[in-house]
């Protein structure tokens, strides 16, 4: 599926990737679509909400394959460290700057937890080791950030102190409900219920989940 230059809009990008549904999913292959389309900061304006208490999830497309959520973050806001249930991932900046920080398991109380078929770990795990393996420094560049069965751990901050805010564009194979949150000070994760703070543009709670 070609992105031609002048698809911008929010409709072109949810028509592409359901054309890229009648085919095989690949990392690669949504990757080399989102890297095409020029999407900026007004095609998501709608999906803008900043909420003081915590970044927001706010809800643009869904279907059995894919998720579609703009994400709205103001200066100093940031997941936990979390995974991803081992689905896909996709992540383009389309304003300001955030710190992408991964991770590798080390260690666990309960190694038998992870891999599970359908999510990559049960949680509950004591004694919780992972290992930093790189901060990467984000912008609205149109570059494109990935996830997968084996790159699953990581986090997400706003570093930036203008205050404008910072908003990303993330997109899911399959739609993911859940995650595991690790406690880094505790040695210790659990599973996590996601929540989007809006749906099509409108508001649905005053309160956001804390992972992505």
């Amino acid at each position: 599926m070609d992105a031609h230059p002048l698809r911008t809009s929010i409709g072109d990008l949810i028509a592409g990737l359901r054309s890229i549904e009648a085919g095989i999913i690949t990392k690669a292959r949504v990757l080399e679509y989102l890297a095409e389309m020029d999407l900026g900061y007004e095609a998501l304006s709608r999906y803008v909400f900043w909420d003081a208490s915590s970044y927001t999830r706010n809800l643009i497309f869904r279907d059995e394959l894919f998720e579609v959520l703009a994400l709205c973050w103001l200066p100093g806001q940031k997941t936990p460290v979390h995974t991803h249930n081992g689905q896909l991932g996709w992540m383009k900046v389309v304003q300001g700057e955030i710190l992408l920080r991964e991770y590798r398991h080390l260690r666990c109380s309960a190694p038998e937890n992870r891999h599970v078929v359908g999510m990559d770990c049960l949680a509950g795990g004591r004694g919780v080791e992972l290992q930093l393996l790189n901060t990467d420094r984000c912008g609205a560049d149109g570059r494109v950030t990935t996830v997968d069965k084996t790159q699953t751990i990581h986090q997400i901050e706003n570093a930036e102190t203008s205050g404008a805010g910072c908003v990303s564009l993330h997109i899911y194979s399959k739609p993911i409900d859940s995650c595991v949150a690790f406690d880094l000070a505790q040695g210790c994760c659990v599973r996590r219920s996601l929540r989007n703070y809006s749906a099509d543009g409108r508001i649905l709670s005053p309160i956001t989940s804390e992972v992505t």
